[in-house]
């Protein structure tokens, strides 16, 4: 196992005041690396990057034909959302196509993350719901696979439940793993989190994109989950986030999506790569930066792409004066293969 390197540097007027180190693995679809820092083995979870594959069995299953479910809701089913008006709306709709409303949801509170959405909420005194949660539009897709099953819908987020043990197999098997290889514990909204090397994740995300290899079933599936979010990028985050923008700039040629404690998996479907990255330390400021990094030394981006983008790849920082005083600056170089 190689040790982490430092990829982020938080740098103030002429001095780095922070470094954030972590690993990267870029795999493609026939589990060759093809670039890598630090350990592409270094073993993490993927949080909620791991929610494009747990959409996998709802549309294999043609269970969202069955619902008739439109890009935006299977974008929405992989998302990690602002819980903007838009995206409460949509899970709002995706729960009555099954005959449930909000009461269903197992996902919890919290405010939403678009902080307008969150301070016009509290100033009109709305209450908050599961509806906002960042997480909503997984637990709705969830919550289908479990009617599909004819599994009981109040159980849907216990680890032995059959929509869970049906999404560790694939995720397993998009991986490339045993089941009893991947670690499980529980996510931030209370369903079963999977822990795997950053290499098998990146390999998933080679599949989901380049899917021609697996089953027609499963192909067809994937194939309409990445179509699906960059057809209704906005859906997969929202106004101003990172994993919206890079499937609005590039039109879908790169389709990623982030976890929480820095985590971060893409797909590049017309070179039939993938790419898993971990902060060391979580930080989410680190994250974007080197992704952005990581896509300019693979030549995944023309170059209007990376203007369109320019915020993300070395953002300012700023002081309570509204004044830049420093940047983050990504200073890792990838590696062919593994070192």
């Amino acid at each position: 196992m190689m040790d982490s390197e430092i990829m982020v540097e938080a740098v103030r007027g002429a001095l780095t005041e922070s470094a954030h180190r972590g690993h990267l693995a870029v795999i493609d679809t026939e589990r060759r690396c093809v670039a890598s820092v630090g350990s592409p083995l270094h073993y993490t979870f993927a949080r909620s990057a791991a929610k494009l594959l747990q959409a996998i069995p709802l549309l294999e299953s043609c269970g969202a034909a069955q619902y008739a479910f439109d890009d935006r809701q299977i974008a929405l089913i992989c998302a990690s959302h602002n819980g903007e008006d838009e995206h409460a709306s949509c899970v709002l709709q995706t729960l009555r196509a099954l005959g449930l409303d909000e009461s269903a949801l197992r996902c919890g509170v919290h405010e939403p993350y678009h902080r307008p959405t969150a301070d016009r909420l509290k100033r009109d005194g709305a209450p908050l719901t599961p509806l906002r949660n960042n997480c909503s539009g997984k637990h709705a897709g969830m919550l289908a696979l479990a009617l599909w099953l004819q599994a009981p819908a109040q159980t849907y987020t216990s680890a032995d439940h059959p929509v869970q043990r049906l999404m560790l197999q694939t995720v397993s098997e998009m991986c490339g793993l045993p089941e009893a290889q991947i670690t499980l514990a529980v996510d931030g909204c209370g369903v079963p989190v999977f822990a795997m090397p950053l290499a098998a994740l990146a390999y998933a995300f080679a599949r989901l994109g380049s899917p021609d290899s697996l089953p027609a079933q499963r192909a067809e599936a994937c194939r309409r989950i990445v179509a699906a979010i960059a057809a209704q990028p906005y859906y997969v985050a929202g106004t101003g986030r990172f994993d919206t923008r890079l499937a609005e700039v590039t039109r879908g040629r790169v389709i990623g999506k982030m976890g929480a404690e820095g985590v971060y998996a893409l797909t590049i479907p017309e070179r039939g790569w993938g790419l898993a990255l971990k902060i060391e330390d979580g930080s989410a400021r680190a994250l974007y930066p080197a992704v952005m990094e990581a896509l300019i030394q693979l030549d995944a981006l023309l170059d209007h792409e990376i203007a369109s983008l320019s915020e993300f790849h070395r953002p300012a920082v700023i002081n309570r004066h509204e004044r830049e005083v420093g940047r983050l600056i990504p200073v890792f170089k990838l590696s062919p293969g593994i070192k």
